[in-house]
């Protein structure tokens, strides 16, 4: 071999080196961690068990409908990581799913390290993904087709003119960050506009709390109901049950919630704009929730979207 041909079998190879490592950074919203047999009230307790054998701290769960169950845990490295990034208490909690489809029960959780790119973290959450997987389980990615990248995943929007991770909903605002919790904690036991808390988790070292939430709604406010939207956009083999519950964030003297539009396209970022199981059966649902977790901030009621 002369050396043009060294020089193309080297430059060769380590593009192939680099394609492969852009491939293996390419990562989906979602881990399927087991499926099997069983009912959702059982293997959501033995899933709690192995969470919290591994270290984590069970803070909260919900169960949006019959088929499933989700768990909400946080530990030392999430809450962490999230004191050092800014909205880092988006993250501080990751979400593991237990749900029955047809006869087979399928765990799965959120990805730490897209959650972490996706919402901009000060870190990647490896350790977290790597202790869910020994705990649970790793049988692969799932949600789109195609996964996103970390660059990809901090610069994402659906589409031209939706909003970015730094594009929130501001619901309220008060004199100070203990008055802002306390508002909101009472707003959530009194269930103000069918928004209930199903988890808190402070995050140390700053004044940042990030609230999990149910939110519910009858026939004239079922574009805020979990369950509905669920049921126009969670179609596939494959549950993202997961995508639940929805987050309020207080920091500093001020509550906020992600957009709908960003919070629910970035675990769904293949859903199809229109036609069946597509964004535009919940097109009132962004307006319906900002509406909503406004009330439960203490605000003034918006224009009802679903009017």
């Amino acid at each position: 071999m002369n050396a043009v041909s060294k020089r193309f079998a080297f430059a060769f190879a380590l593009f192939l080196v680099t394609l492969g490592a852009a491939a293996a950074e390419s990562y989906k919203p979602f881990i399927l961690a087991s499926r099997g047999s069983g009912d959702v009230a059982a293997v959501a307790e033995e899933s709690r068990k192995k969470l919290t054998a591994a270290g984590f701290e069970v803070v909260g769960s919900y169960s949006p409908y019959a088929t499933s169950h989700i768990i909400i845990v946080t530990d030392t490295e999430l809450k962490q990581t999230a004191a050092k990034s800014q909205f880092g208490g988006y993250g501080a909690g990751q979400r593991v799913a237990v749900t029955k489809v047809g006869n087979e029960i399928q765990v799965s959780y959120t990805n730490p390290v897209y959650m972490a790119n996706a919402y901009r973290m000060e870190g990647d959450l490896k350790g977290v993904a790597d202790r869910l997987a020994t705990a649970l389980g790793n049988l692969e990615q799932f949600g789109p087709a195609e996964g996103m990248g970390p660059k990809q995943l901090r610069k994402y929007h659906y589409m031209m003119g939706m909003e970015y991770f730094d594009d929130p909903s501001e619901l309220a605002e008060y004199g100070s960050y203990e008055e802002a919790v306390k508002m909101v904690e009472a707003k959530l036991a009194e269930k103000v506009s069918g928004v209930s808390k199903v988890y808190r988790i402070d995050i140390p070292g700053k004044q940042e709390t990030v609230f999990g939430v149910a939110m519910q709604g009858g026939d004239k406010a079922k574009y805020q109901d979990d369950a509905y939207i669920m049921s126009e956009i969670d179609f596939k083999p494959l549950r993202s049950s997961a995508h639940l519950p929805y987050e309020m964030l207080v920091s500093g003297n001020k509550v906020y919630a992600l957009y709908a539009r960003f919070r629910i396209a970035i675990n769904f970022p293949d859903l199809s704009m229109m036609g069946k199981h597509s964004f535009m059966n919940i097109m009132q649902s962004p307006a319906a929730i900002e509406n909503a977790l406004s009330q439960a901030a203490g605000a003034k009621a918006k224009k009802s979207s679903w009017e």
